[in-house]
């Protein structure tokens, strides 16, 4: 069982990465159709969306579980996602700047971050049991 005083921050970020996961997934299956109209390097970015995602998923069912492990790796590839992001918006090769970019892009892995970081946090994920169950059945 979780110890109330944690919060809800890790239910919250677990929301967020799979939010996340989605955009990343929609991200792959839409640069399939440039792969017939004779992109074929497309392939290749899509599944690497697509794998991306099923990261971000499992990163995400980690967080649930309390899996330290999970919460290092979700840091490390939410300040990936954010450094990427940054540099793609500083250089002026023609990012989308709009507001839903900036959200996805840049509000949303620094949300997870800001939910993620701290002592308090790495102190509720060291002291859950990563292959427990959330919830233990009666």
């Amino acid at each position: 069982m979780t110890d109330p005083r944690d919060g809800s921050r890790p239910e919250a970020a677990f929301v967020l990465m799979l939010m996340q996961s989605t955009f990343w997934f929609a991200a792959g299956v839409s640069a399939f159709p440039f792969v017939l109209a004779g992109e074929i390097w497309m392939l290749s970015l899509g599944l690497a969306s697509i794998v991306l995602a099923g990261l971000g998923c499992a990163l995400a069912m980690g967080l649930i579980r309390r899996s330290g492990r999970s919460r290092k790796w979700t840091l490390v590839l939410e300040g990936a996602s954010l450094a990427g992001s940054a540099l793609l918006l500083a250089v002026p090769i023609g990012a989308n700047r709009g507001p839903v970019s900036l959200m996805v892009n840049i509000a949303l892995p620094s949300a997870v971050l800001t939910l993620l970081h701290g002592k308090k946090m790495r102190d509720a994920f060291a002291s859950g049991d990563a292959g427990a169950p959330a919830s233990a059945g009666g």
